[in-house]
């Protein structure tokens, strides 16, 4: 079995709707775009060094996305999340699934029509996305 892992730090960013201009043209939000070329880049480098090209195979994924827990909190409230007593609510957890699909897509796996089992947690800690994609 093949596993290609990628890690990224700093605050996980769930998949933004297109917007639409004035004149019915659609884009992507900076803060999608920017995040996904990231994720897409360090895909990339874990490719390049594991020296293998996107699977065609059937893949299995497994995302883990840490937030932060806000500074505003009181101490109870954050105790709470560190001990996984309570949850990030936004972004949801289907735009953080889709985000690294898309992010992935070509680079990973040639589509993300191939994976066949995803598992996506959610959780408060040090701001930081995990992806592990197995085949």
């Amino acid at each position: 079995m093949t596993e290609v892992r990628i890690f990224l730090t700093g605050q996980p960013v769930g998949k933004g709707r297109p917007r639409f201009t004035r004149t019915g043209h659609t884009y992507t939000p900076d803060k999608t775009r920017k995040y996904e070329m990231r994720l897409a880049a360090a895909g990339s480098d874990e490719m390049v060094s594991l020296g293998i090209d996107p699977t065609s195979e059937p893949c299995k994924v497994l995302i883990r996305a840490q937030f932060e827990i806000p500074k505003s909190w009181t101490k109870a409230k954050k105790l709470q999340a560190e001990q996984r007593e309570i949850y990030p609510g936004k972004p949801d957890i289907d735009n953080v699934a889709k985000i690294v699909l898309d992010a992935l897509n070509g680079i990973v796996f040639e589509d993300d029509a191939q994976v066949h089992a995803l598992r996506v947690f959610k959780a408060y800690g040090d701001p930081c996305l995990s992806v592990e994609v197995s085949w």
